[in-house]
């Protein structure tokens, strides 16, 4: 993958018109399969100064094929007129420097808030290990659980979600949600009989039922449930520190290839 990053200087008159010619161009890009994602942004602090990121499959693929192809055609249709006022058009590759911080968007609720807060939590968790311990199949992993156990799970998952950094603070954070995990070989048939008593727990318990909220609780339960199965086999060496990760509305932490 790639970055193209487009500079532009648009007269303060005609910024709705080119903001309008990119919400055009915007269509080409995304019937592009050398396009991955694209976003304009608009300069605060210098009207009229715009930023375009594409991020294309590759290097190769942007001016080799996506400039052949029919959809630069209609993409320079739509915004040749500001070509001119291109101060800067340079590719840029990724780094592993990323990460992700601890501010939300106040204008986006949280999946913690959208769930129904902890108590929405609590509720599902107590449900949830009530059927875990009548299963035959995933019970006598639970057998001498600990009584809080629901609620310290209900607190990991209310932070991911991006609630209070409780189980952080208060619980031991991830080296303790590990330590749970480490030598416990769950099988496959294991974590799909989990994943599915939380899935009949989320209903049970009434959770928001639209689907982008279950969209973005089931993405997080097979990517946990997953880490899980991996960090509990006998050879298994995940990192000890890590800090808990945060889940929003569709979107996965950062991508880190795996250790080999």
């Amino acid at each position: 993958m790639i970055t193209e990053y487009i500079r532009y200087s648009i007269d303060e008159d005609h910024c709705e018109a080119f903001e309008w010619a990119y919400q055009t161009a915007g269509e080409s890009l995304t019937a592009s399969p050398y396009c991955i994602d694209y976003e304009l942004s608009a300069c605060v602090d210098a009207p009229g100064t715009y930023t375009l990121a594409i991020h294309w499959t590759s290097e190769e693929d942007h001016p080799a094929r996506f400039r052949a192809s029919k959809e630069f055609a209609d993409f320079f249709a739509a915004i040749g007129p500001y070509v001119h006022q291109i101060e800067e058009m340079r590719h840029y590759r990724l780094t592993p420097v990323r990460g992700v911080g601890r501010g939300t968007d106040p204008d986006v609720p949280s999946l913690f808030e959208w769930a129904g807060g902890q108590p929405a939590l609590d509720a599902l968790f107590t449900r949830f290990y009530e059927m875990v311990l009548a299963d035959p199949l995933i019970g006598p992993l639970f057998a001498t659980m600990h009584p809080d156990h629901p609620r310290r799970v209900a607190r990991w998952l209310g932070e991911v979600f991006g609630g209070p950094r409780t189980y952080t603070e208060k619980l031991g954070g991830y080296p303790a949600m590990l330590g749970h995990h480490l030598r416990l070989q769950i099988t496959e048939p294991q974590r799909r009989r989990w994943v599915a008593l939380l899935h009949d727990a989320a209903d049970q318990v009434d959770l928001p039922a639209d689907p982008e909220f279950r969209a973005a609780f089931s993405g997080y339960i097979e990517w946990g449930t997953r880490i899980a199965v991996e960090n509990s086999r006998r050879d298994a060496s995940p990192p000890p520190e890590a800090p808990v990760p945060r889940w929003g509305w569709g979107v996965a932490p950062p991508w880190q290839p795996a250790q080999k």
